[in-house]
């Protein structure tokens, strides 16, 4: 058996940035509680690593990741002497927090979707901020498929979002795959590349991000996913206007990024007063 530590690696192929890789090729990097439990411990410690300001998600082999494993789903902790529905409900939270946890990570999170994103994988995708595809990838709300509901893991709430509505029912309640020439069509991903250069294209969007503002690039991440859920523009504009507030005063970002224009060099943000 493998250890947990290998099933999922951490790295950072460049400054500022962390790779995150799904390690269960073999199983086409399956949600299984061996590989979401360290997902979930590996996003926790880079939240709070000040260092990193960008995180890329991909899987390791021929898949992003294919959902639930039906041959070899893992151990769930902390479940011992509980019946079966509270087993049930423990098994779900530890996948629902790994979502949560990636829409919460303070760093922007790019999805770098290098093949079959399948069911739970698809959530995994969509909970990212960025999803870059490779041409090999596709993607498949599965559960319709299992004679059960394609809703999980908050696939109804994202995809939608994501894509519109018309266009998610379709998608969720016949089960049909989703190429990587049609996902970038209908926006499911913003843009598909070769194979060979989907990790460098993830990198480049990476360092273009990283080299903004920390709090600049935070606050713009929180307004987004906060602007889904809005109750009105008004409201939310009242939120944008005290996040562009909040750093116009605190900081010297903007008289940096003018002096930097004049100078035609690139901006260094302080993300404080000096």
């Amino acid at each position: 058996m493998r250890s947990r530590d290998d099933l999922v690696l951490v790295d950072h192929p460049r400054p500022h940035i962390a790779l995150v890789t799904l390690n269960r090729p073999e199983r086409m990097n399956s949600m299984a509680f061996d590989v979401m439990v360290p997902l979930k411990a590996a996003l926790d410690e880079i939240t709070y690593d000040n260092d990193v300001r960008v995180v890329v998600l991909t899987g390791a082999g021929r898949g992003f990741s294919s959902g639930a494993d039906h041959k070899s789903a893992g151990t769930v902790p902390h479940v011992d002497g509980l019946t079966r529905p509270s087993y049930g409900l423990r098994s779900m939270e530890v996948l629902d927090d790994v979502i949560l946890t990636l829409r919460k990570l303070h760093q922007p999170v790019i999805a770098a979707v290098n093949g079959a994103a399948i069911g739970g994988g698809l959530c995994l995708a969509l909970a990212a901020d960025i999803r870059i595809a490779s041409t090999e990838a596709y993607f498949r709300a599965a559960g319709i498929n299992n004679g059960l509901t394609a809703s999980e893991l908050g696939l109804s709430y994202l995809l939608p979002r994501a894509i519109g509505s018309s266009r998610a029912f379709e998608i969720m309640l016949t089960g049909r795959d989703v190429d990587a020439e049609e996902a970038e069509r209908i926006g499911l991903v913003s843009r598909r590349v070769p194979p060979a250069e989907l990790l460098d294209t993830c990198y480049e969007l990476a360092d273009r991000i990283a080299g903004f503002s920390r709090p600049g690039t935070e606050l713009t991440k929180r307004t987004l996913w906060s602007g889904l859920d809005a109750g009105s523009l008004e409201s939310h504009m009242h939120a944008e206007g005290l996040g562009q507030l909040y750093i116009r005063l605190l900081t010297h970002n903007f008289e940096e990024a003018v002096a930097a224009r004049k100078e035609k060099r690139a901006p260094r943000f302080p993300d404080d007063k000096i």
